[in-house]
């Protein structure tokens, strides 16, 4: 959603609100890797163990198992590097409005994609 937003205000010559004062780090993922790992999951579903037992409960062992997978480029980038791509792919520099964090956000996010790799052998790779 940044990307649009951000790019519609650039390209209105409008400020863009930067929080926490741009310090932010995301994990931007391409689409196509995202469609990759989900087929790569689909191919590989998680099969069932006949000696599952309820004390010891494990979704992704039960009798009828699932596996829930993140998948994302596990490459944190941080917003002020992120505005300044869309800027050179503009032409053109944002007006940012410098904000403080806002309450319940988080600075840092990105994909754990450990149990993506170990279980189908994927891992996104576009930068």
């Amino acid at each position: 959603m940044a990307l649009f937003i951000f790019t519609r205000k650039i390209l209105a010559g409008e400020p863009i609100d930067v929080f926490n004062y741009g310090q932010h780090q995301r994990d931007f993922t391409y689409i196509d890797d995202i469609v990759e790992g989900v087929i790569r999951t689909l191919d590989q579903p998680a099969a069932p163990n006949p000696d599952w037992q309820g004390d010891a409960p494990d979704s992704a062992t039960s009798k009828a198992p699932y596996r829930l997978y993140n998948i994302g480029s596990n490459n944190p980038v941080e917003l002020l590097r992120y505005i300044q791509i869309l800027e050179d792919c503009l032409g053109r520099k944002a007006a940012k409005n410098l904000l403080p964090l806002q309450p319940g956000d988080v600075p840092n996010t990105y994909a754990d994609v450990d149990a993506l790799m170990q279980d189908v052998g994927y891992k996104p790779a576009t930068p």
